[in-house]
């Protein structure tokens, strides 16, 4: 089972690199056939699918067959999560320990 930490680096990881970035910025026009993303992305088939199983993974890209195609778009629940997350992991908490520094940086 996979903690929470875990949970939550797959969607930094998912966002973390150009070329998935290039993949979200695809898909923000609408769900697309995997067969249309190869060519305008530059990217071979198995590099493509490795990015998209990143993405999948994440939460924020989910994926749907129909025949021998795979459509992806973005997933509205795995974008606000993703969103939240980032939120969450970045907010201060008033009169939290972490505002009380434990020791001393200085030299």
């Amino acid at each position: 089972m996979a903690s929470s930490y875990e949970e939550n680096a797959k969607v930094f990881k998912a966002l973390c690199d150009e070329k998935r970035l290039k993949i979200l910025e695809f898909l923000q026009d609408g769900e697309r056939c995997v067969c249309t993303l190869y060519e305008p992305l530059g990217l071979p088939q198995s590099t493509l699918s490795y990015h998209l199983k990143i993405l999948c993974e994440s939460g924020i890209v989910e994926g749907r067959q129909e025949g021998k195609w795979t459509f992806y778009h973005i997933s509205e629940a795995g974008s606000r999560a993703a969103a939240e997350l980032l939120v969450k992991l970045t907010t201060v908490t008033p009169g939290s320990a972490l505002q009380e520094p434990q020791y001393s940086c200085a030299t």
